[in-house]
């Protein structure tokens, strides 16, 4: 399954919210340094959807805040 994603690194929390549009909007502590904050959204996102962190990679948009993450079984 893909999903369109909305980043926000830095941010105060850590936390994952629908958006009107049908995509997500992330909010991860780490910066966006590195592939620090992408590392952050696949542990994220591998908890909220209840899976392994390594079925969670970003396909598109690894340098933008919009992104297309796949998330597999």
């Amino acid at each position: 399954m893909r999903v369109n994603i909305k980043v926000h690194a830095r941010s105060k929390r850590e936390s994952v919210t629908a958006l009107p549009d049908g995509s997500l909007k992330v909010e991860v502590k780490a910066p966006p340094v590195e592939g620090a904050a992408n590392e952050a959204i696949c542990e994220l996102l591998a908890k909220h959807f209840n899976v392994h962190k390594r079925d969670v990679r970003v396909v598109l948009g690894s340098t933008n805040n919009k992104k297309v993450v796949e998330i597999g079984q």
